[in-house]
């Protein structure tokens, strides 16, 4: 079956997860939230990275055949989060925030 990936990914989301909410908690001190569309793209990460992590608290909970299929859904998920992430990152990098 391979290794089992659901304790990092768990770990790793959470700690985006909190991430994202530092960075909308400081769009939102700045005063940027309604001039940009960061906070939106943000919302969809944390929306991805809230999946994940409970994707992978399931796998890890439940029996052995339906626990890959969780983790293979939280991987997917977990990427996809990270490219909003991504895309985040280089709007307010590039300051292409309209």
């Amino acid at each position: 079956m391979g290794k089992e990936n659901s304790p990092h990914i768990l770990n790793t989301s959470a700690n985006l997860l909190g991430i994202c909410f530092l960075i909308l908690t400081s769009l939102q001190v700045f005063k940027l939230k309604d001039d940009t569309i960061v906070d939106e793209v943000l919302a969809f990460a944390i929306f991805m990275f809230m999946t994940s992590c409970v994707l992978s608290f399931l796998s890890m909970t439940r029996k052995r055949i339906v626990n890959r299929a969780y983790e293979l859904v939280a991987e997917y998920i977990f990427l996809g989060g990270l490219f909003s992430l991504f895309a985040t990152t280089m709007l307010i990098a590039f300051h292409v925030v309209k």
